[in-house]
């Protein structure tokens, strides 16, 4: 028998995934670490201090389309992403703390990326070449329920994705540029079979890449979508010429082709015109070491997805240019040419993480069920392990027993006093005993659902998120936060009129004016403040600088948890 696609699957593989637990799933990732939390360092509270700056503008509208931060400007060249934290901080409630209404507004992005590679997988699993073979007696999986299976564990695969636990729950322009990226992806996706949904998305996703720091692989994905469905239509019309009509799926439309052109014109245009195009190339000295760091990144950020992509690759190698396997790849390859060619590695490398997960559950109706069993014992075993260890090593740092890990924690947090939170408590320990009865329901129910093999990665990840955000969450805020470090300062200096800064780092001029609400001012511009803050890196052309014989030195400020994090204190001495 002719085997057109390598996927083989029964419609008892197809059952859905109930709703309700999926949503369920998505708001146990989503919303552990809303609350009882600051920004983080760097770029967490680096973008928070230029959203709440816009939200204090009062110099025009000029202002929004250049960001500053006492005179500095953003190092990723974005608007839209600081817009939406600063009107987050002005609509919010007097009650809700402008950082927090800035990470709601970002967990909603991170849901809309949920949802876009969601519909995105379901509608490139859709087509006729994506479909498994057909049954000589019938039997065989229904192209609407297959493709919400395959969208499922599409979905599900992206969850379980380490590299989005942090950046994903960050207020960064990062998660902003896998929003957009998402909906671009959705977008190409879906428009041969909807026109009014994808083009909105199309436009969203191509302009919002464009002013969200990452025009150049916003244009690259567009140029690169509009180049395949050019070849897309062209295959058509020369099928349609030979008299082949066995290709089922709708194609594009003149009218959508022109449209998706039109629209990565535009970006363009305004890459140009702001002149927003500042990716960079910079390439290590090393290749070698280059290679290897870029490996590791790549390893670990999109576990579990890419032994599951490779599988794909390989076991759909005859349908490379058929689009559920060439979009996902175009849209892999280009973030991942990024990681290679610019500062922002990691955060480069999150805009592939939907095309990965999409690749990821194309490998689901080709597995043989050893395989599927070998995967789902060694997620049991390894996220069931990480759970002992967090909760062991929660126990330690509160009751000083085992000693081991209880030095172990205080070494890693040194002045840290742990505290037992009854809300805390709970809510890990019904999310260790959803995940024993998750562990019990894969291995014991539905093991022909096509989805399966995904469920334990995702549900895994999802629960130790959900243990680190409630146990772990004050000894991490801690850790991650500059307001142990700002108290120390607080503690030394009072509430003066103003401070001089020199040479300090955006996150710690964000993290000085949010948690201090110090009023800094640039010591070279020529204020008359009572106290002054040093960069270590100044320290030894300081002299040249200032007159030390007016300033007495008054302590170095260290963040707890940073042995190379520190703050240099000045007091000005009456001359």
């Amino acid at each position: 028998m002719n085997q057109p696609t390598p996927a083989i699957v029964a419609q008892s593989a197809v059952r859905r995934l109930p709703r309700l637990a999926l949503l369920l799933l998505c708001a146990a990732y989503l919303l552990p670490g809303l609350v009882g939390r600051g920004p983080w360092k760097s770029a967490d509270i680096t973008s928070f201090g230029y959203m709440a700056e816009l939200a204090r503008n009062t110099e025009g509208i000029a202002r929004w389309f250049d960001p500053m931060l006492l005179g500095l400007r953003p190092e990723t060249p974005a608007l839209i992403p600081y817009w939406i934290g600063a009107w987050a901080i002005k609509i919010a409630p007097s009650w809700v703390h402008s950082d927090l209404a800035v990470r709601i507004v970002f967990a909603l992005l991170l849901w809309g990326t949920f949802t876009a590679t969601w519909y995105a997988v379901y509608y490139l699993a859709r087509t006729s070449r994506a479909q498994p073979v057909a049954f000589a007696f019938g039997g065989e999986a229904r192209p609407t329920d297959y493709a919400r299976a395959i969208a499922d564990g599409g979905l599900l695969a992206l969850i379980a994705s380490l590299g989005l636990a942090q950046l994903g729950h960050e207020t960064t322009p990062a998660l902003a540029q896998l929003y957009f990226a998402s909906h671009l992806f959705y977008g190409v996706a879906a428009l041969p079979y909807r026109r009014v949904g994808p083009v909105i998305a199309l436009v969203v996703g191509t302009l919002g890449m464009t002013l969200s720091g990452g025009p150049t692989v916003g244009l690259a994905l567009a140029i690169g979508s509009a180049v395949y469905m050019t070849y897309e239509r062209h295959q058509r019309a020369i099928r349609a010429a030979e008299g082949y009509s066995d290709d089922e799926s709708p194609g594009f439309t003149l009218g959508a082709l022109l449209t998706m052109v039109g629209i990565t014109v535009l970006a363009a245009a305004l890459v140009f015109g702001l002149g927003l195009a500042q990716w960079k190339i910079t390439l290590g000295h090393s290749l070698l070491s280059d290679v290897r760091s870029q490996a590791k990144l790549l390893l670990w950020f999109t576990w579990p997805v890419w032994p599951l992509a490779i599988w794909t690759l390989w076991r759909w190698r005859r349908q490379w240019l058929e689009r559920h396997v060439a979009l996902p790849l175009w849209f892999a390859l280009v973030p991942l040419a990024a990681t290679w060619t610019t500062d922002f590695s990691d955060r480069s490398l999150l805009l592939a993480l939907p095309a990965f997960a999409t690749l990821a559950a194309f490998a689901l109706p080709t597995f043989r069920r050893s395989a599927a069993a070998l995967i789902d014992w060694f997620n049991v075993l390894f996220f069931s392990g990480l759970a002992v260890l967090g909760w062991m090593y929660w126990i330690a740092m509160l009751t000083g027993a085992p000693r081991k890990p209880a030095a172990s924690v205080a070494r890693l947090v040194p002045g840290f006093v742990a505290e037992f939170s009854p809300v805390a408590f709970v809510l890990a320990l019904a999310a260790t005993l959803a995940w024993c009865w998750l562990v019990r329901w894969r291995t014991g129910r539905h093991r022909a659902a096509l989805w399966k093999t995904l469920v334990l990665p995702a549900g895994g990840t999802a629960l130790c998120w959900m243990l680190l955000m409630t146990l772990w969450l004050p000894s991490i805020d801690y850790a991650r936060s500059y307001a142990p470090q700002v108290r120390a300062v607080a503690e030394r200096v009072g509430q003066p009129s103003c401070i001089a800064e020199l040479a300090l780092s955006r996150a710690h001029i964000a993290a000085l004016r949010h948690h201090g609400q110090f009023n800094l001012q640039p010591l070279l511009l020529g204020t008359d403040c009572p106290w002054l803050l040093v960069s270590p890196e100044t320290i030894e052309r300081l002299h040249t600088i200032i007159r030390l014989e007016h300033w007495r030195f008054s302590g170095t400020l260290r963040r707890p948890s940073s042995a190379t994090d520190d703050l240099l204190l000045y007091q000005k001495i009456a001359p």
